[in-house]
């Protein structure tokens, strides 16, 4: 009778599983439709065709959802679990395939073929085959223990040979995919070859595993080796008393890997590490390099604090503790906008804050710090000559530590922290090296990230602080320093800013300070402002502040001496007697209606604007120009080129030609005790001379600043704010002022508005005309020095 090939059998579809013929496996069924398909097989003849999910996460499959190899395969034995599964023993009988399939109720069947093995012939080729999969299978048992040795039974015939593959196929470490190409394989031979390739990669495997497994081994007997040895020298240390070194060690060295360094710092420190293991901890060697391990762990690496940068908060901060300032806080605001919009921004601008003393570049500095949520550390520059203190000292030398940039570092705690560097002009050098170029490598973006301190001997990053310098004066700093920064002017306070600090700033501050209420001590706006004109001289308001601050400890003392006085007002009388009299009095202009010769200029002081009267007078003698008044050569070379001019424009002044070499001129600039320089009074100068030779009264409430050059232009000049303000205290109705200043003129008068006239002149010509009552070009006096008059003899009395 022929065996039937078709056979119409309910569908079991398993998840990641294959099941392949001769072969029983154990099936957990817990899929209603699964189910009830077991219990229709064993209601039959209790064979079953099963074949895998492509799928695994498909709960209800269907015919495209399986593979359409699978096995027949009859269930041995069935155990009902809770909850309806099914616990099923399974065997698989032969290949088959699926033709087709359809839902019965719940569960589907399919109508199925058997795959009966080809080349099932014991051929030569086939007998070579099997002897090669013999042998690796014997390669493959000796590196698994778990596979059995005598699976590979003597083989007679090739039905053996088909049994024993499959059978060998469940057995092998195979994956999902590879169990189903095998099952897929019908022809013998193609599948004696494809067991052999997946055994030969197998193998492969095993060996590789081996070979890590003696490395694993040779490494863990290192490590015990290691082990032993390091408790036989803890022992050792112990009976010595050096045990408490050896933890410390353990403990740097522990903390060395947490801290993140780079990978130089961290050979260093490690190197330091064994050679402090092998000298006694009281050797100047052992404590030389110890503090050299905690400096270099004691230094921030990785750990940064996070801006926080808000420019409404900014601006808050910045307006509640600087008043004025409005160019410096809108370069600032500028800087942390930038910072907040572009996230890849990196580098810090290095500024340079540029102004006298007391006018609040530290605390300004302090509160961009605060400003960006950053740590903040100064580092005072006066008096440094000495490049070590930048970079560091040598650890060969006794007592050694790194430079004050690395020590700001470590207290900072943080990569990212704001550093001033305070009074940058008044570093100088000797012959131990010029700290400011040493500050070169500091400040230089493209250098600083390689930092490399002397103690330290390791690069270290300082790309991510951002660096504030303070200065007087720019002629202090060198120029390859200065070219480095960002200049940032703050100008002196007027007079009306420094009454507005002190109402804003510093009365409330020394109340809280002193423990007064606002009631207790008062000082109106008209006291406050004598005081500032009066009693101070600063561009800032340092002074006023002491001053302020001594009212509040007079008051104090009233108070405590007559216990009636519950409140202080200051008074003029009050002032005279605890302060005394003025300090210091407004520069007197001379009110004589006689002004010939005598000019109002304008200066600038560190102290803020003051004026100057010059004073010009001609003397009988050989045509020497004497110059009095402390003047620095630059003032100097002014008058002489103001005289050149004058000289030049003779003839149109109505001058003899030879009139300077009869005549001495003389000019003298009072408070001669003040030394005085800058080409700004120029004008001034050349309007006293020509006021001088021509008999022509200067006018009243005039004044004047700008450079004269040899063909008479006036040329532009700094510190017009101030200068201008100086003016205004004084009275000074009209100012004349270069024409190349006009754009600076527009920005200032938006500052401290406009109730001064102030006329632009281009050169002398133009000054002349207005500075003097009448226009000189066309007036002519009878004098020995005018042309075409007379000479008359004088007599001396």
């Amino acid at each position: 009778m022929k065996e039937q090939l078709e056979h119409f059998l309910p569908l079991l579809p398993l998840k990641n599983v294959v099941i392949l013929p001769k072969s029983i496996l154990p099936i957990i069924v817990g899929r209603k439709s699964s189910v009830e398909a077991v219990e229709y097989a064993l209601k039959n003849n209790k064979e079953i065709f099963i074949t895998a999910q492509k799928h695994s996460d498909i709960e209800h499959p269907t015919e495209k959802d399986v593979f359409e190899y699978g096995t027949r395969a009859t269930i041995l034995q069935v155990m009902r679990m809770p909850k309806g599964t099914l616990k099923i023993l399974v065997e698989g009988l032969c290949r088959s395939k699926m033709l087709s399939a359809e839902t019965l109720d719940t569960f589907m069947s399919v109508n199925c073929k058997d795959l009966p093995t080809t080349s099932l012939e014991k051929t030569i080729e086939i007998e070579a085959i099997w002897r090669h999969l013999k042998n690796l299978y014997t390669n493959y048992a000796k590196l698994n223990s778990k596979m059995p040795l005598d699976l590979m039974s003597p083989a007679k015939t090739a039905e053996d040979m088909d049994n024993i593959a499959d059978t060998l196929a469940v057995h092998i470490n195979l994956s999902f995919d590879e169990r189903q190409e095998i099952l897929e394989i019908v022809d013998l031979k193609e599948r004696l070859l494809k067991i052999s390739a997946f055994l030969q990669k197998e193998i492969e495997i095993l060996e590789t595993e081996e070979k890590i497994k003696g490395r694993v081994q040779t490494q863990v007997e290192k490590n015990q080796r290691e082990y032993y040895l390091t408790e036989q020298i803890k022992a050792i240390q112990k009976e010595l008393g050096r045990e408490d070194q050896s933890t410390d060690i353990n403990q740097l060295r522990n903390k060395a890997k947490s801290l993140g360094l780079s990978e130089e710092a961290e050979e260093k420190v490690e190197k330091e590490l064994k050679r402090l293991e092998q000298m006694p901890p009281m050797s100047s060697e052992a404590v030389i390099s110890r503090h050299y391990i905690d400096w270099i762990l004691s230094l921030p690496w990785q750990k940064a604090s996070k801006d926080n940068i808000s420019i409404t908060t900014a601006e808050k901060i910045l307006n509640k503790f600087h008043a004025g300032l409005t160019k410096a806080k809108e370069r600032i605001i500028e800087f942390l906008a930038a910072k907040k919009f572009s996230t890849s921004l990196e580098r810090s601008p290095i500024i340079c804050l540029v102004g006298p003393p007391g006018v609040g570049k530290t605390s300004l500095a302090k509160s961009i710090a605060d400003s960006l949520g950053r740590d903040f550390i100064r580092i005072s520059l006066g008096g440094i000559k000495d490049e070590a203190e930048i970079r560091g000292h040598r650890r060969t030398y006794i007592g050694a530590l790194p430079g004050k940039i690395v020590q700001a570092m470590r207290k900072a705690k943080t990569v990212n922290p704001v550093i001033l560097l305070d009074e940058i002009d008044k570093m100088s050098n000797d012959l131990h090296g010029d700290p400011a170029s040493a500050l070169l490598e500091v400040l230089d973006p493209e250098q600083n990230r390689a930092f490399v301190d002397h103690f330290l001997e390791v690069e270290y990053d300082l790309s991510k602080v951002m660096f504030i310098a303070t200065a007087n004066m720019i002629d202090g700093i060198p120029y390859p320093l200065f070219d480095r920064m960002e200049i940032i002017h703050l100008s002196g306070y007027t007079e009306e800013e420094k009454v507005n600090i002190a109402k804003s700033f510093l009365i409330p501050k020394n109340l809280k300070e002193y423990s007064l209420k606002p009631k207790q001590f008062v000082i109106p706006t008209e006291i406050l402002q004598k005081i500032v004109t009066s009693y101070t001289k600063e561009a800032g308001v340092r002074q006023l502040e002491r001053i302020i601050a001594k009212l509040m400890r007079k008051s104090i003392q009233l108070m405590l001496k007559d216990e009636k006085v519950k409140t202080i007002t200051i008074t003029d009388e009050l002032i005279k007697e605890w302060l005394g009299n003025p300090k210091f009095k407004k520069t007197n202009l001379s009110k004589s209606k006689d002004r010939i010769g005598l000019a109002t200029g304008l200066a600038w002081t560190e102290f803020g604007g003051d004026v100057l009267e010059i004073e010009a007078t001609i003397l009988q003698g050989k045509g020497g120009l004497t110059l009095t008044g402390q003047l620095g050569e630059v003032m100097q070379e002014s008058a002489h080129a103001a005289l050149s001019y004058i000289r030049s424009r003779g003839t149109e002044l109505g001058l003899k030609s030879s009139f300077y070499s009869s005549k001495d001129i003389h000019v003298h600039i009072p408070e001669g005790a003040t030394p005085k320089d800058g080409p700004s009074a120029g004008i001034t100068m050349c309007v006293a001379l020509v006021s001088a030779l021509t008999k022509i009264p200067v006018k009243q409430d005039l004044a004047m600043t700008g450079e004269i050059t040899l063909r008479g232009r006036v040329l532009g000049v700094g510190g017009l704010k101030e200068k201008i303000l100086a003016g205004r205290q004084h009275g000074i109705k009209t100012i004349l002022l270069p024409s190349e200043n006009q754009d600076d003129i527009e920005e200032i008068l938006k500052e401290i508005g406009n109730s001064t006239d102030l006329i632009f002149v281009e050169n002398m010509d133009e000054v002349l005309k207005l500075a003097l009552e009448k226009n000189p070009f066309k007036i002519t006096v009878k004098d020995d020095i005018i042309s075409g008059a007379k000479k008359t003899k004088t007599k001396k009395h």
